[in-house]
């Protein structure tokens, strides 16, 4: 038996039984089959996407089975949940069969964990509606507590003389709370969501942010904002203070990206997706609709064309004329080709 994703996870609810988080100890993308068929037999899974609360005794139904087992998939499984046996918190187990759009705060929580994970990358799973699913949580020193139940939690703090600190209101938590993929430095955990994508050899300087399905997919110094969404390719930095564009709003229809070995100067923004071994100059916002002069190699003006003209393409510069205010583009002989092309009917 095959699908998509597979995990079973530990969380908190609120007072009406609504989930609030789901940590997963242990998740898999493509699972492997006989994993799959195990998990069948204990839960009588129909092959339908399933989103199950299950009591301790199934854990430890499903734990049994595990030991039994010599799949190489059930040995991590087996040792990722052993230390939930026992335990008095809510557990749910998730089976996506399919990468359908999320319909469930568990189903949302697998998906980003595994993009965490670096199971999957980003834009790699269906993430569609899940804005609607994820309640609005208090973050705070005692775990994930429903906004309307956080006065009496703060209340019940104080009467104990404790104080409850409240690290954030949002529907994401840090990522570091849930996931720490190896070969990272986080300098600020507070900047990085669930569902950010580090890859091996990434450091995050403490001004540096990442949103959820976005991320880094190899040797990165990010010390400027990683919006949701945008993707980072191997050997490429962003310098202090520098922006992505969200694909979320105001990035129009293009998916903005970074290719490999690229360099966003300190305090520069990027409004397009850009190829590999570009740089853009520090403190130079790059709009999609942004004139540009396109010069060749020799400093000739070869065509005034908009930023999205040069969306995708590798080896370029970009830089503010610092007489004109104008915005230059150094580019290399394919990019100009292409540009003539797309302008031979103005």
């Amino acid at each position: 038996m095959e699908c998509f994703a597979l995990g079973l996870g530990v969380g908190h609810v609120n007072a009406d039984g609504h989930w609030l988080d789901v940590y997963y100890p242990k998740a898999f993308c493509r699972p492997d089959p006989a994993l799959v068929e195990l998990i069948a037999d204990v839960f009588d899974w129909d092959g339908r996407n399933l989103v199950q609360a299950i009591p301790s005794d199934d854990l430890d139904d499903l734990l049994e089975a595990l030991e039994d087992s010599d799949d190489g998939d059930a040995a991590s499984f087996l040792k990722a949940l052993t230390p939930l046996a026992g335990t008095e918190q809510p557990l749910v187990l998730v089976v996506l069969a399919s990468d359908d759009k999320p319909s469930s705060v568990p189903e949302v929580y697998l998906k980003l964990s595994l993009i965490s994970m670096r199971k999957i990358q980003p834009h790699g799973a269906n993430l569609e509606g899940m804005f609607g699913l994820l309640p609005n949580v208090a973050w705070t020193s005692q775990g994930p507590i429903d906004i309307k139940e956080l006065p009496d939690a703060q209340t019940r703090a104080r009467a104990h003389g404790e104080i409850l600190t409240v690290h954030s209101v949002d529907k994401f938590p840090r990522m570091a709370d849930y996931v720490v993929p190896q070969g990272v430095r986080i300098g600020d955990a507070s900047r990085i969501r669930l569902g950010a994508h580090l890859g091996e050899g990434t450091t995050v300087m403490h001004e540096g942010f990442i949103n959820f399905n976005a991320g880094t997919l190899g040797v990165s110094m990010i010390e400027g904002r990683i919006s949701a969404g945008v993707v980072v390719g191997d050997g490429s930095d962003l310098g202090g203070g520098s922006s992505t564009m969200g694909t979320l709003s105001g990035g129009g229809n293009l998916v903005i990206s970074v290719g490999e070995q690229c360099l966003l100067g300190a305090n520069a923004g990027l409004g397009i997706p850009l190829g590999d071994r570009c740089t853009i100059e520090s403190g130079l916002y790059l709009t999609a609709g942004a004139k540009v002069r396109l010069l060749d190699r020799d400093g000739q003006v070869v065509a005034t064309v908009k930023a999205r003209d040069m969306a995708g393409q590798s080896d370029l510069l970009f830089r503010r004329n610092s007489l004109t205010g104008e915005i230059e583009c150094l580019a290399n002989k394919s990019a100009i080709a292409l540009n003539e092309e797309l302008h031979a009917n103005n």
